[in-house]
């Protein structure tokens, strides 16, 4: 999904958010996923776990967060760009470097791609 809000508006990147207080992980997943794509989706694995903090100007700390990345299939739901998401699409694995994708992502996807390979 490309980003439509900062941090890193009109960058692609995989879809996510904030766990509400009580919420479990995978149910939060399956929220944002939803929230932003329009796809029902069901959590196979756990991709990577990684943070990232972005720095302003001045080189402060401005955003610090701690990512989940999931390898997902799609269960349901049509794709669509919703929520903080200004555009939604399949991307083929030999376009994404053309993507101006978040730092990152490529790497968690490549090797959710080796992931789903290994366990057919």
């Amino acid at each position: 999904m490309e980003r439509g809000h900062e941090p890193h508006k009109g960058r692609w990147s995989l879809p996510g958010g904030a766990v509400e207080v009580g919420e479990r992980l995978q149910d939060a997943l399956r929220r944002e996923v939803l929230e932003e794509t329009g796809l029902d989706v069901k959590p196979l694995g756990l991709v990577e776990i990684f943070e990232r903090i972005t720095r302003d100007a001045r080189g402060r700390p401005e955003y610090h967060y701690v990512l989940a990345d999931y390898l997902c299939k799609a269960t349901g739901g049509r794709l669509r760009a919703a929520g903080d998401a200004r555009r939604a699409a399949w991307v083929r694995r030999r376009d994404l470097p053309a993507c101006r994708i978040t730092e990152g992502s490529v790497a968690v996807i490549e090797k959710a791609f080796r992931l789903r390979a290994g366990s057919k």
